[in-house]
């Protein structure tokens, strides 16, 4: 069982940054690829970002890429996704997610363990 816990979410304005984090419970949490994704109000989760299980591949929502950074350090068992030039669109609850797989995929059913979420408000 992998517990995760996401932190870092606020109220920031159009333009600006916030950094999320994802804590693990569990030293498996290295052996496998890790995800965030973010739910907006009335619509279905959608993928934001993946990395795989040693960090060498990442992969990013067509919406965030040049703007979102994924990474992970596994001697911390953490996860972070660095979000530059926020915009309203991109107000959600996010979550990070551990996959079943080494490489990380854009599905959220390729995913069995989650976090609870994290709310980001960008205002504009």
């Amino acid at each position: 069982q992998v517990q995760l816990v996401e932190s870092g979410g606020g109220l920031v304005q159009a333009g600006g940054s916030l950094r999320l984090s994802c804590a693990a419970s569990a030293r498996s949490f290295s052996t496998v690829a890790m995800g965030w994704f973010r739910q907006a109000t009335g619509k279905e989760r959608e993928f934001v970002a993946g990395i795989s299980w040693r960090g060498g591949t990442t992969n990013y929502a067509a919406s965030v890429k040049d703007r979102f950074s994924i990474s992970r350090d596994n001697t911390k068992n953490t996860m972070s996704l660095q979000m530059d030039s926020l915009k309203p669109e991109d107000t959600a609850v996010y979550f990070c997610a551990a996959a079943r797989t080494r490489l990380p995929s854009g599905w959220p059913k390729e995913y069995d363990y989650w976090g609870q979420g994290t709310q980001v408000t960008v205002s504009s």
